[in-house]
């Protein structure tokens, strides 16, 4: 009954929310034009990023005090935590959370280079860590247990890894961001992949830790009807940055399930890559915007925008699915290697020259 509720309640707080930060837009002039790389009609609000957050902070921070504000005998709805950590990851993701949101609003209203907008994935990377949030072990995927030993990583792996793994995940969401309910949809997807580990898959099942996907999957649920084709109102950059932190921190809360996160959200990280690449080879920054990023070079085809976004998102949803099918490592490696492969396609096929 709380995955449900914890559900419904992100995605009502959220809906409610809209009129509210689309207003706050319109009335601060956070409104994008159409223009450039923009293809939209009129005026639309970029704030959207507000209403995410909302919908997600009220009941992750309820889950998170609630154990110290309520009787013991009110609380058996609550699933018991197993990590005496917890609390403190909860801590460091609402903060986080809160840090990528104002950060992302101060670009939205400045409009920061790209130098300023990596020093914020960092020091949200490291919000993270001092959350103890960090990559400590990654399977071994050609036998049992963990590279590195039981121990780990060391620290001098650790943080650096950690560090790119946000970087990286912040980057990825914030260049999908380009067609309407494109983010949001493949962010609910990768939440309902999560969530559903966590209850069914998982060796203990992670119920207190699964109600984080569940909020932000109903966060993401509630924010799609004002964001798909045609668009009301967009996320901007803190709605961008907020779900990029977000999802990496699930991803290592979950219980550094990096391999089932990089399945869902293998086609556009491997964009990013491609993107980097391309543009070092050509002397643009790779921070510098563009066309070029292979959903909106779908769109310069001819694809309409509703399709190219199902798309991706029954791309997602499909190698979400192969995670929750598929036990071994090394059975997720050779889904890893296909996903690459196909993807790898699409973008040459996305790249030839249209003449």
């Amino acid at each position: 009954m709380i995955f449900l509720l914890t559900l419904f309640l992100a995605a009502v707080l959220t809906y409610a929310t809209i009129p509210f930060a689309a207003w706050a837009g319109r009335r601060l002039g956070l409104v994008d034009q159409p223009g450039g790389r923009r293809r939209h009609q009129g005026l639309i609000p970029r704030t959207g990023g507000i209403a995410l957050f909302v919908g997600f902070f009220l009941p992750v921070t309820f889950i998170l005090v609630a154990p110290h504000l309520l009787p013991p005998d009110w609380l058996t709805w609550l699933p018991p935590r197993n990590d005496a950590n917890e609390t403190r990851r909860l801590a460091a993701l609402l903060a986080g959370s809160l840090f990528c949101v104002v950060a992302g609003f101060i670009d939205d209203r400045f409009e920061l280079s790209s130098g300023p907008q990596y020093g914020v994935q960092f020091v949200a990377g490291l919000i993270a860590i001092g959350g103890l949030i960090f990559i400590k072990h990654v399977n071994d995927p050609i036998g049992d247990g963990f590279l590195f030993g039981p121990d780990g990583f060391p620290w001098w792996i650790v943080w650096p890894l950690t560090i790119f793994w946000f970087m990286g995940m912040m980057n990825t969401v914030n260049w999908l961001d380009g067609l309407s309910g494109l983010v949001a949809g493949v962010t609910a997807i990768m939440c309902a992949v999560l969530a559903l580990h966590m209850i069914f898959v998982a060796d203990p099942p992670q119920l207190s830790v699964a109600l984080l996907p569940l909020a932000l999957l109903g966060a993401a649920l509630g924010f799609l009807p004002f964001n798909f084709v045609p668009a009301r109102i967009f996320m901007g950059s803190s709605g961008s940055y907020f779900l990029g932190f977000a999802l990496a921190a699930l991803g290592i809360i979950g219980g550094a399930r990096v391999a089932t996160v990089m399945l869902v959200l293998g086609l556009p990280a491997l964009d990013v890559a491609w993107l980097i690449v391309n543009r070092w080879r050509r002397g643009v920054s790779p921070g510098q915007g563009g066309r070029d990023h292979l959903h909106l070079r779908l769109a310069d085809l001819g694809l309409r925008e509703p399709t190219i976004v199902m798309g991706y998102w029954g791309f997602c949803a499909a190698f979400g699915a192969i995670t929750l099918l598929l036990n071994g490592q090394t059975q997720k490696i050779i889904a890893l290697a296909i996903l690459g492969a196909l993807a790898l396609a699409v973008l040459l096929w996305a790249s030839r020259d249209p003449a």
